[in-house]
């Protein structure tokens, strides 16, 4: 029988948010993959798990999982670690999960910290709805289209940024996206942890005088539903009514429903449309 493999979330900073299965997980498999054994040791020493340990990171996740699958088919129980947080998220794990749905082996997550969760629910943006940038591409081309993308997003957008990137990052940001709310989350979890609600031109202006310190979640309001309502009008003013008519018609639109279709594009009234082509 093939063995399990377990997502094991590990603390994003400070040790008292592993959970009890977590620790028990651990100590029960029979490997633990690790995104730095040098790094992951230290937690393990903590808890006094003496499971045996192996490197799977970013540099050798096709390799090794094929490695890792092959145990797990010997009947093998498998636990993923990363640094911190949740395995598969912006870190090593999604390409080994889904080569164990293609043999059919079990996969088992085991919740715990996740930086971009705890960064969403304690901005002040709303977060019903969002959207997990991660890293933006490092690519000049796919950054570019990613940004685009962005502007036009309706979510909260999450994007993780080093200090050493952070400044030029909030630079392209601003450009990108206008003057949005955003909420720059540092260290989370642990002792200096700080959350800054701010818009992204006075983000611009403060780290130009103060230093980036400590791993950051910027958390960024999306495009708002009065700027989307007033872009999607826009693009009808350079149309006379007739032309806008038009388009409708030509779609075989009856001139009623034309003329509803034109004024909810326009944002008027169906009786405003009625008279101006009278």
């Amino acid at each position: 029988m093939a063995g399990i493999l377990y997502l094991c979330a590990t603390p994003i900073g400070n040790l008292e948010d592993m959970t009890y299965r977590c620790v028990r997980i651990l100590k029960e498999v029979d490997l633990i993959a690790a995104e730095d054994t040098r790094n992951s040791i230290k937690l393990l020493n903590h808890f006094e798990i003496d499971t045996p340990m192996t490197s799977y990171h970013e540099f050798n996740k096709i390799e090794k999982a094929r490695t890792l699958l092959a145990a797990l088919k010997d009947g093998k129980n498998i636990a993923v670690i990363t640094d911190a947080g949740t395995p598969g998220i912006s870190d090593p794990g999604e390409e080994l999960v889904a080569m164990c749905y293609e043999e059919d082996i079990e996969v088992n997550a085991v919740p715990g910290a996740a930086a971009c969760i705890t960064a969403v629910t304690s901005s002040g943006q709303a977060c019903r709805r969002f959207s997990f940038e991660a890293f933006l591409p490092k690519d000049k081309k796919e950054r570019a289209r990613v940004l685009a993308e962005m502007q036009q997003e309706t979510r909260t957008m999450i994007v993780y940024e080093a200090p050493h990137h952070l400044r030029a990052t909030l630079q392209e940001l601003y450009q990108a996206l206008g003057d949005r709310s955003i909420t720059l989350c540092r260290e989370l979890t642990k002792r200096y942890e700080e959350k800054k609600k701010m818009t992204l031109a006075q983000a611009v202006d403060y780290y130009r005088e103060n230093d980036p310190r400590g791993e950051y979640v910027l958390v960024i309001s999306g495009k708002s539903k009065e700027e989307v309502m007033q872009e999607e009008q826009s693009r009808w003013e350079d149309l006379s009514i007739e032309e806008h008519m038009q388009i409708y018609l030509d779609q075989d639109y009856s001139k009623k429903d034309a003329m509803k279709a034109v004024a909810k594009d326009r944002g008027v009234s169906k009786r405003d449309i009625y008279q101006a082509l009278l």
